[in-house]
């Protein structure tokens, strides 16, 4: 078990702004870096996904090797990167461990990269900026004789 104290924010209000506001400073930067790095690895990214749908949001360490191609051990280090890394808590429960995810790691995660809405980044793709390439008069192609 953890004795590790985490900070609650009030509602709509977390750590740090988004990326887009306002630049992060050094020391959210190493602990927000040390998150995506945790989330990096699939198979972590799947643990972390998978805890979170187990019902009551806790799962026991014994449910999380099965739907992986590794080994029990694999898994082991795959939960501590998670759980060092601040993403998900852990209790041990007579033999077995217990893991949740810690709510308030992945609203800062999400928080972090919200774009914000009123001033949305053109996508290139689907930029109203015409083409002037496109948009100048080409040649017309020839008829095609019947033969």
């Amino acid at each position: 078990m953890s004795n590790q104290v985490l900070p609650v924010f009030p509602a709509g209000e977390g750590c740090c702004a988004p990326m887009v506001r306002e630049p992060l400073g050094e020391g959210d930067a190493v602990e927000l870096a040390r998150m995506f790095k945790a989330l990096s690895d699939p198979v972590r990214l799947r643990l972390l996904s998978l805890i979170a749908s187990y019902e009551g949001g806790e799962a026991c360490v014994c449910d999380l090797t099965g739907p992986f191609d590794v080994s029990q051990p694999t898994i082991s280090h795959h939960l501590k990167v998670l759980r060092e890394a601040g993403l998900v808590g852990s209790e041990r429960r007579g033999t077995w461990v217990y893991y949740w995810v810690i709510p308030a790691a992945l609203r800062r995660l999400s928080g972090l990269l919200q774009a914000p809405v009123q001033d949305p980044v053109q996508d290139p793709v689907q930029d109203p900026v015409q083409d002037p390439v496109q948009d100048s008069v080409q040649a017309p192609v020839p008829a095609r004789s019947g033969t």
